[in-house]
């Protein structure tokens, strides 16, 4: 059954990459992340642009979701065109060519005590 949820625009207009952690591995490394559902019968493949305050946006990203799968992308981990720098606010939008669902999730682990923060983007 192919489960046509979710819109193929989503913002994340609040993004910022603690530029350093505390705690041990990666999962306590300071991160952003999108949660990306894709209920459809086909793969939905995104771009993903970054906006900054002060210079011209980076991207596309591209990015592919499988077919009835979740992808929890880390955007400290996107490399090309370039990797996202830390300690600076960035906002991005997604542009998929099928539906799908994007939450929006911080891990700050700046302090002994973590911040964890998560909501769904804006959609379109």
């Amino acid at each position: 059954m192919n489960m046509e949820i979710g819109k193929k625009i989503w913002a994340i207009a609040e993004g910022y990459i603690p530029a350093w952690s505390n705690g041990p591995g990666r999962e306590f490394v300071s991160h952003e992340a999108a949660c990306i559902l894709n209920a459809n019968d086909t793969e939905a493949h995104l771009q993903l642009t970054i906006y900054f305050s002060d210079k011209e946006p980076v991207g596309p990203y591209k990015i592919t979701v499988p077919a009835k799968r979740t992808l929890h992308l880390r955007f400290n981990d996107l490399k090309e065109p370039q990797p996202i720098p830390l300690g600076t606010d960035y906002s991005s939008v997604f542009v998929s060519d099928v539906p799908v669902v994007i939450q929006h999730t911080r891990l700050d682990s700046r302090q002994d005590a973590n911040a964890l923060l998560s909501t769904i983007a804006f959609a379109q």
